[in-house]
């Protein structure tokens, strides 16, 4: 497990020149009573780790079923803002035998609390994946809750999202053309390195930026790259 101040000082030198230009949306947090409790849902692995997945939830997609759903309330009622991109999860990459495979369910000593679930609920605004991510996938990168966080903190402030509403309106909409528009925006990052998920139905579900072990973009690989550029694609608007 990579020591706390060896990963933020890789991922604040990396981001260091950007400016704040994260996914522009009205957002208030809700009060956090409890942390939600997360079993594994699968087995532990525990293995180094050689490089990293920021996954980014296109949220007018995965709330057009929810929108009256009590467990997505927060995200997808509409009563607490209205989300475009949102985080996923940070995800650590590592190998396995000589296969790529990713470390899960690590022991960590240090509990989630309410007020950390609550200071994250506008970057991923729901108490459960808050939970749910930090168990399967921060530990595996830290000993502290808050380490995990501020990390995914620092690289979702400093990505410029583009304007996907407009582009959704655009002819013959392309993955290629959603991932060139996200690299534009974002010095550093090339379309190499932005992996695109569709739905079955061709429908934006997810972006996924691919990092080496110093926090630095690299190219994704064939299963985080997804959809090939030339792919038919589409965007709900959540209209």
């Amino acid at each position: 497990m990579p020591k706390p101040f060896s990963i933020l000082a890789s991922v604040a030198f990396v981001t260091l020149p950007a400016t704040v230009h994260a996914q522009a949306y009205q957002c208030r947090a809700p009060n956090i009573s409890t942390v939600p409790k997360v079993a594994p849902s699968s087995q532990r692995r525990e293995m180094p780790v050689t490089g990293y997945t920021m996954a980014l939830s296109w949220s007018p997609e995965f709330c057009k079923p929810r929108t009256d759903s009590r467990s997505h309330k927060t995200q997808c009622s509409g009563d607490n803002g209205r989300f475009g991109l949102v985080v996923h999860g940070l995800w650590p990459e590592g190998v396995s035998k000589g296969r790529r495979s990713w470390p899960q369910w690590c022991r960590a000593p240090a509990t989630l609390t309410t007020r950390e679930v609550r200071a994250n609920m506008c970057m991923m605004p729901s108490a459960q994946l808050v939970a749910r991510q930090w168990a399967k996938h921060g530990s595996c990168m830290t000993r502290r809750p808050e380490v995990y966080f501020k990390v995914t903190r620092i690289l979702w402030d400093s990505y410029r999202i583009p304007d996907y509403d407009r582009i959704s309106r655009e002819e013959g909409l392309t993955a290629g053309r959603i991932r060139k528009a996200f690299a534009d925006a974002n010095t550093g990052i090339s379309a190499s390195a932005v992996g695109v998920k569709l739905n079955k139905r061709g429908w934006l579900q997810e972006l996924r930026i691919c990092y080496g072990k110093r926090f630095r973009p690299t190219r994704c690989d064939a299963a985080r790259f997804g959809a090939r550029d030339n792919t038919k694609a589409k965007i709900w608007r959540g209209m």
